[in-house]
C-alpha cells in the first residue's frame, strides 16, 4: 500500500523536523560540555590553598589534654574512658552501653538480649566496679 502524496509530504516534513531537533540537541550538548570543561580543572592544577578547601578534618579529639574532667583528683579523658570500656567483655560492655547511652531499662535489655533481668543488673554493677578499678589505676598516666 503506497502512501498518498500528502502523507508522504507529512512524513518527510516530520522526518526533517526530527533530524533538526536531534542536530540541535547534539550541538547544545557539545556546547554545554565545552563550557563545563572550560570551568573545570584537574586536581593537579589546584593550588595548595584551593586543595585545602576540598576537605575538612574532624578536630574533636585534637588537644585531648584539655578535654575530659576531674574526678576525685584524677583526670579522666575520652581516650582513657574508651580504653576502660574496651577492657570489659562484650556482654558486659553491651549492657552498660544500652543502659546509659540508649536509656534502656534492665527489663528492656533483658528482653532484647533474651537473658534474665538479674543477669543484666549483675553485668552492669560488676562492670562499674571493673571500670572504677581501671580508671583509678590508669588516670593521670
Amino acid at each position: 500500500m503506497e502512501p498518498t502524496r500528502t502523507q508522504w509530504q507529512v512524513r518527510c516534513a516530520f522526518n526533517g523536523f526530527c533530524k533538526r531537533v536531534l542536530k540541535n540537541e547534539a550541538i547544545n550538548a557539545y556546547n554545554q560540555r565545552r563550557q563545563r570543561q572550560s570551568r573545570e580543572m584537574t586536581f593537579s592544577d589546584l593550588t595548595p590553598l584551593e586543595e585545602n578547601q576540598l576537605y575538612s578534618l574532624d578536630k574533636h579529639y585534637e588537644g585531648e589534654e584539655t578535654q575530659g574532667f576531674q574526678v576525685a583528683g584524677k583526670r579522666i579523658t575520652p581516650n582513657l574512658l574508651a580504653k576502660a570500656m574496651h577492657t570489659l567483655p562484650d556482654e558486659k560492655r553491651t549492657a552498660v552501653l544500652l543502659y546509659y547511652f540508649f536509656n534502656m531499662s534492665d527489663m528492656e535489655i533483658s528482653q532484647l538480649l533474651d537473658i534474665p533481668r538479674s543477669t543484666v543488673q549483675y553485668r552492669r554493677t560488676s562492670s562499674f566496679e571493673r571500670l572504677k578499678r581501671f580508671l583509678e589505676v590508669h588516670a593521670d598516666e
